[in-house]
């Protein structure tokens, strides 16, 4: 198949780009490189069946395809937060240009929706039927309700026009290609244990996520793409629940370090617990996690080291220039 991936040049995307290049398929990895990287896809241009193009979901573009996985949308508070209307045009009017171009070619769009629909929730684990705990007027709003927003334009598509629509929830996911500066919880603690500083935990460090794996995550996104029939939105994530304290222990464990940790205030609206409850994605697709978080915080550690060692490198270079 001919597939379009937006943000594909990002974390998730250009795992995904990767995967479905494997099973032969022809991939366009489209990307405005806000927070996607293009070294991120770099390795795939010499592949034959792989094409880049630079180009913002904000605005439409034609393109002949049979799938549409959307990812373009930033997915950390740093980022998102860095210019909220944005993210709230990427969310909106990214979604209804690219429900416009899948319904134009027939294609099938899946959505890369996120946990955050279900806010700072009131029932736990959370399942696809909680309709969530979200403030509207908060500095998380923009990608919270961004993307409550696209899960509207995604059902009223499929209801009004019969476009074939998927919605993943994505939980909490780590892997390599994460950004240094995306100022996630385990992109920062690896950090700064590689670099032997103290880590920092907001709050009491007893607020609770769940950490997927990339790869696991990309199975369950083809899955869910490739099943018939699935409209309704399907939670994809670990089930297995730590609290943000037991992550430090658990990356200080992996990197070979001890450091002190720094208590600092929680951040608004930040979500007490986040749990999938993945029945839905059990029953439906078959898929359930097989990557236990010590075994991927292994391989994201050596990608996060080696990216550590070339800035030294480089360094040293430039100093003995």
């Amino acid at each position: 198949m001919r597939i379009l991936v937006t943000g594909g040049a990002g974390f998730i995307g250009s795992h995904l780009c990767e995967r479905l290049l494997g099973e032969g398929h022809e991939v366009i990895c489209l990307d405005n490189f806000f927070t996607g990287r293009r070294e991120n896809v770099l390795y795939l241009l010499e592949k034959p069946r792989f094409e880049l193009v630079r180009h913002d979901v904000v605005e439409p573009v034609l393109l002949e395809v049979d799938q549409i996985y959307n990812l373009a949308c930033p997915a950390s508070p740093v980022h998102y937060q860095y210019n909220p209307v944005k993210t709230v045009k990427t969310n909106a009017l990214g979604m209804i240009n690219m429900l416009g171009l899948a319904k134009r070619v027939r294609a099938r769009i899946l959505q890369a929706s996120t946990s955050e629909v279900y806010g700072d929730p009131h029932v736990h684990p959370q399942r696809e039927d909680y309709w969530g705990n979200v403030n509207p007027v908060g500095i998380r709003s923009c990608y919270d309700e961004g993307k409550r927003i696209a899960e509207t334009l995604m059902m009223d598509y499929h209801r009004q026009n019969n476009v074939d629509t998927r919605i993943a929830r994505i939980f909490n996911t780590y892997g390599p290609r994460m950004s240094e500066q995306d100022g996630r919880v385990v992109s920062n603690f690896i950090v700064q244990a590689l670099g032997g500083e103290g880590l920092t935990v907001y709050g009491t460090g007893e607020q609770t996520r769940s950490f997927c794996y990339v790869d696991d995550l990309v199975e369950g996104l083809i899955r869910l793409m490739n099943a018939e029939g699935i409209h309704d939105p399907v939670n994809l994530g670990n089930p297995s629940e730590f609290t943000i304290r037991e992550l430090a222990e658990e990356v200080m464990g992996v990197v070979g370090s001890k450091q002190d940790v720094k208590f600092c205030p929680l951040p608004q609206d930040d979500p007490r617990q986040r749990q999938p409850d993945i029945t839905r994605a059990k029953e439906l697709l078959g898929w359930t996690p097989t990557i236990p978080l010590r075994e991927g915080l292994k391989k994201t550690v050596e990608y996060f080291a080696g990216r550590v060692k070339g800035k030294s490198s480089g360094a040293a270079v430039r100093e003995n220039d």
